[in-house]
């Protein structure tokens, strides 16, 4: 009976040291949870404050560790890349490579974006630089008369019906171009359409910017986008002068990782060019640049390219063909301003640039409002309809499976088509439109998702 208590009582102290033992070990694990960081390793994005959005954004571990593990290969480009930003924009103070790049969606080369740098203010440019946009006058007199003129006046009045989150920047600032490289990044854009003056021109309430675009070309390389260029008409544009600008932009930014250069039909690698107002010059100019028997002749030289042409009216597509351009883009963000912006047409025009070797690159946009630079223009202004004007902008252009679908625009902020981030402002003067109820990161959150749509889509017409 002695011996039967005796391991009675070793048994029940055996069990109650095993027991708080478990304790003891379930106790350090919960201390040790609690105190291991959520994003242990990855700080603060430079520039998050920009971006508050990704504030909120909860990103598992593991898929980080997958992202850092994809991305170990590009190494020695990233370096590359950070000492050609330094270089370049060293008054910046530009912050080291972080962890945001690989958590953005995969850039859609397939999609490109009109972007503008011709915005200035007094901390960078010394003045407001397009921000102050004059009031447009109609162009008959008697209308005219019924709406205000004059001048806006920043940084409370700008020329725009919305006002960007940024304020009103300057397009030199780093922090800015940083900005939106993220954003257009987000949005799984791929190819930055610049618009694009050459030295020392400009647009007539601008001031040059040919000098920023090596600076755009390092941000855009850190996000793994790419730059092509939107050729603005500027003074005196024929064939003689797009010659020698094209040979500029190619010899001057060509080389540079972030220049974009299309895979075409025949596995060339040739740079894109798109040409705003085309039509305002006549085909038989066009065609000495652009055809192979042309007198000032491009095409098979170190300088060919493909060319787009804007079409606006449909006896545009015929003149384009007749000039040699290898395609052509609607531009206009309104439905139903032109022949070429009319969602119901592109179905033709499609059938026509297959039938003629020509791309045809359908422009959406998110809506059109152009009344704080055009008082008189209401007629056409189109409302976004809290999103639903862009996709279905959107839906109209997969059903022609374009090989490129362009976007009407990234930061046009006076005609209203930017899908850069916007927030509510009310002034003693202006009451701003804005994206509610939606957050103001919408229209690149939409971008995103028919990103990934034409993705899967194109898989299928490929098959």
């Amino acid at each position: 009976i002695l011996n039967y208590d005796i391991m009675a009582r070793f048994r029940r102290r055996t069990c109650i040291i095993l027991l708080l033992f478990i304790l003891f070990i379930c106790s350090i694990m919960m201390a040790l949870k609690t105190l291991r960081p959520d994003r242990a390793g990855f700080g603060d994005p430079f520039g998050l404050g920009l971006l508050p959005e990704l504030q909120q954004r909860t990103v598992l571990l593991d898929n980080k560790q997958n992202s850092l593990n994809r991305v170990q290969g590009d190494t020695v480009t990233r370096v590359s890349n950070l000492h050609s930003i330094a270089v370049n924009t060293m008054k910046a103070s530009m912050p080291p490579v972080n962890k945001l790049e690989e958590e953005l969606s995969s850039p859609n080369y397939n999609f490109h974006i009109f972007y503008y740098s011709w915005f200035g203010n007094p901390q960078f440019d010394g003045k407001y630089i397009h921000w102050n946009h004059p009031l447009l006058p109609h162009w008959d007199p008697k209308i005219a008369n019924n709406y205000p003129k004059g001048r806006h006046n920043p940084p409370e009045d700008i020329g725009a019906n919305f006002y960007p989150e940024l304020g009103s920047y300057s397009s030199k600032d780093p922090s800015v171009i940083e900005a939106h490289m993220k954003q257009m990044r987000s949005a799984s854009t791929g190819v930055i359409v610049l618009s694009w003056y050459p030295p020392g021109m400009a647009d007539e309430n601008g001031e040059p910017t040919d000098d920023l675009v090596p600076v755009i070309l390092d941000y855009a390389h850190k996000y793994n986008l790419k730059v092509t260029f939107h050729i603005e008409p500027y003074k005196d544009r024929d064939d003689r002068s797009m010659y020698h600008n094209v040979k500029y932009i190619i010899d001057k930014y060509g080389g540079h990782p972030a220049f974009y250069r299309h895979k075409t039909s025949t596995g060339r690698f040739l740079p894109m060019f798109y040409v705003y107002d085309s039509y305002v010059t006549i085909p038989e100019i066009w065609a000495n640049l652009l055809t192979v028997s042309g007198s000032q002749t491009i095409r098979n030289t170190p300088y060919d390219a493909l060319f787009i042409a804007l079409l606006v009216e449909e006896r545009h597509k015929h003149d384009i063909h007749r000039s040699g351009f290898d395609g052509m883009y609607t531009y206009f963000a309104t439905n139903g301003f032109s022949y070429g912006s009319s969602h119901h047409n592109w179905a033709s025009l499609k059938a026509f640039c297959d039938s003629n070797n020509l791309m045809f690159i359908p422009s959406v946009g998110p809506g059109y409002i152009d009344t704080s630079i055009r008082p008189w223009n209401n007629h056409n202004t189109r409302n976004r309809v809290n999103g639903k004007y862009y996709e279905t902008a959107f839906s109209a252009a997969l059903l022609v499976r374009p090989e490129i679908i362009s976007i009407t625009s990234f930061n046009e902020w006076h005609e209203g088509t930017q899908i850069e981030k916007a927030v509510p402002k009310r002034t003693g003067q202006v009451v701003y439109l804005d994206y509610k109820p939606h957050k103001p990161n919408v229209y690149l959150e939409l971008t995103q998702k028919w990103s990934e749509k034409y993705r899967k889509e194109q898989e299928q017409w490929l098959m």
